[in-house]
């Protein structure tokens, strides 16, 4: 649609739009600024909850481009009329709350009548140029790690429909409102072993893992066995599939190998998640100790597969 824009020239931007990535950057001085903008629709019923997500989702993006989040702007979309003040306030303490944890000053934003309720923000981050984490960095021969469980988006579209128990609930929700900002810290502490990045949201595993092959000019091989699933959403994935999904498989599908993976695990594989993880094609020596220091720190994070020469038109091949 936008193709036919004059394509940006700027020597200080770093990293714009067309690879895909999760954040622009633009260098100022030493520094560089990371941007992103992220915000949308209520996914579940709880205020709070849903601004928690709604931030952790948006500082997301600088985490997976290697840069530490310090300012943000709030975007927001409300009723006029009918729409109590206190699930306002609530869903703007949720946001805040994870915007303090993760050290981000909110300056302010803009709020605008709607008959749909939106929320996120725009964030900004700093980042040392030569230390920019972006999808074009996979090498072959690196391992390819995951932070976070996947299912948020079986589960959330389960419990629309009253399909699902509240721990399975409770488990999506409670990975949903975790940032990535200790994932993050860790891999930055590890000098060097970052080849690429990108965080797991709404075009899925495979789909961001697709994106990112592609800007890379590799392969990724992934072990769907190896996959890390929240509690239920196995069970759940076959019969509670989101319009995402079937769109991410519409799109994608032409790119990817399923091989004879099993239907619940490759409809998780497609699944469009919120607040989802980092995955990090990372130096294959360095994956036994990234492992265990994400461990150490809190973080489950999986050995997923592994980045190989492109064979194309295939970019994911899952196993």
């Amino acid at each position: 649609m936008l193709s036919d824009l004059p394509v940006p020239s700027d020597p200080r931007v770093l990293v714009d739009y067309r690879n895909a990535d999760d954040a622009g950057v633009f260098v100022v001085g030493d520094m560089a600024l990371v941007q992103t903008v992220d915000f949308f629709t209520p996914i579940v019923d709880d205020p709070f909850a849903y601004g928690r997500i709604a931030a952790a989702n948006a500082v997301s993006d600088v985490y997976a481009m290697g840069g530490r989040p310090i300012t943000a702007l709030a975007i927001a979309a409300f009723p006029a009329k009918d729409f109590a003040v206190e699930i306002v306030k609530a869903i703007f303490a949720g946001g805040l709350s994870v915007l303090q944890e993760c050290g981000v000053a909110l300056l302010g934003g803009h709020t605008v009548q709607d008959l749909e309720v939106k929320f996120g923000y725009a964030v900004t981050g700093l980042v040392a140029p030569a230390a920019v984490w972006t999808n074009a960095g996979a090498r072959a021969g690196d391992v390819l790690i995951v932070t976070k469980a996947l299912g948020t988006g079986v589960i959330a579209t389960a419990a629309k429909f009253g399909r699902t128990d509240a721990d399975v609930l409770a488990g999506a929700m409670t990975s949903m409102q975790g940032t990535n900002r200790v994932a993050a810290e860790v891999l930055r502490g590890l000098p060097g072993v970052v080849h690429g990045c990108t965080d797991v949201t709404g075009f899925g595993l495979v789909g961001h893992a697709s994106e990112m092959a592609t800007a890379s000019g590799v392969a990724f091989e992934i072990d769907a066995a190896a996959l890390p699933v929240l509690p239920g959403a196995r069970d759940l994935a076959l019969g509670n599939r989101t319009g995402g999904l079937v769109n991410n498989r519409a799109h994608f599908g032409a790119v990817v190998d399923a091989g004879t993976v099993p239907p619940d695990l490759l409809a998780l594989a497609f699944d469009p998640q919120t607040s989802g993880g980092l995955l990090a094609s990372v130096d294959a020596a360095s994956a036994e100790t990234i492992l265990a220091a994400l461990g150490d720190a809190g973080v489950t994070a999986a050995r997923v597969g592994r980045v190989v020469p492109a064979t194309l038109p295939t970019r994911v091949f899952l196993r």
